[in-house]
């Protein structure tokens, strides 16, 4: 007994014709009439009361398409369950972010992800970039949104870009500054500075070197591991800060974002990965069209 011959013994029993079954199915006549024959032969009673123009089922019958219904139901939910499997749909899939830099991307990406894969479990990781790439490497993250480390950090991983955001003076909403259409490197170097870790963000100091290789270079006098920290120091007054133009996404009115000329060069935002499943890539790809919006 095959599902083929439970299939058109379903399509007989539902159409009560042969010839309506036949169609239904895409096959012929002679066909559907062989099938249940065959399985009538191996059942051992028939499952039909057959007249010259239907057919009755039989009380067997009644049971037997009570009990063949249920084994396609069950082999279709096996099929499914299967391919939810083989291409990662019920798995779990570890993802570490950079909050200030996908304020943007982050959530437009998991709604295109979990409208394609809603079986599927997203863990998100709120990282250093240090973090990230340790992450990666060990295997506990399959993928992280973060800024384009330089290619030395990079070693052994994969890296998609995804978008580009300028880089803007964070100002207290009250600094004389804010008011400012923009401000210039030389105006920023008489201004005390916040930044982010060197240990954890060793990326943004780099950074700063190149903004201000040319121009005299602001002192740093806090340095924080989150931005949420950075705006709260910068929105208590006790200094600027470079972020990219996407954090006023985050931070709202709480602090004044200005362009800085000359404009430093953007911010390079993407996606890394070492290796994974196919998910990984479905999930770079719902990210990759989260930039895009």
């Amino acid at each position: 007994m095959e599902l083929r011959h439970l299939r058109y013994f379903v399509a007989a029993a539902e159409q009560e014709n042969v010839s309506r079954a036949a169609l239904k199915l895409h096959v012929s006549q002679p066909g559907v009439s062989r099938q249940i024959h065959d399985l009538e032969e191996e059942l051992g009673f028939p499952l039909f009361e057959r007249s010259a123009q239907a057919l009755k089922l039989t009380d067997a019958g009644r049971k037997f398409l009570e009990e063949a219904r249920a084994v396609l139901q069950r082999a279709e939910e096996a099929v499914k369950n299967a391919r939810a499997v083989a291409v990662g749909t019920g798995e779990e899939i570890h993802v570490g972010y950079a909050p200030s830099l996908t304020i943007q991307i982050l959530p437009r990406a998991l709604r295109a992800f979990q409208r394609k894969f809603p079986r599927a479990r997203v863990a998100l990781h709120d990282l250093s970039t240090e973090e990230m790439l340790a992450g990666l490497r060990a295997g506990k993250l399959q993928v992280s949104l973060m800024v384009h480390p330089p290619r030395k950090m990079l070693r052994g991983l994969h890296f998609q870009e995804l978008a580009r955001y300028p880089l803007c003076a964070a100002l207290a909403p009250k600094h004389l500054l804010a008011k400012s259409k923009e401000v210039s490197l030389e105006q920023l170097a008489d201004e005390p500075m916040i930044g982010y870790s060197r240990k954890d963000y060793p990326e943004y100091h780099d950074m700063l070197d190149e903004i201000f290789a040319g121009a005299r270079k602001p002192r740093i006098v806090e340095e924080h591991d989150g931005v949420t920290s950075v705006i709260a120091a910068v929105e208590s007054g006790r200094g600027f800060a470079l972020m990219p133009r996407c954090v006023e996404s985050m931070a709202g009115p709480r602090v004044k974002l200005v362009p800085v000329k000359p404009a430093p060069g953007p911010i390079p935002v993407g996606a890394a990965w070492k290796n994974g499943p196919d998910l990984v890539k479905e999930f770079i790809a719902a990210a990759a069209e989260g930039a895009k919006n």
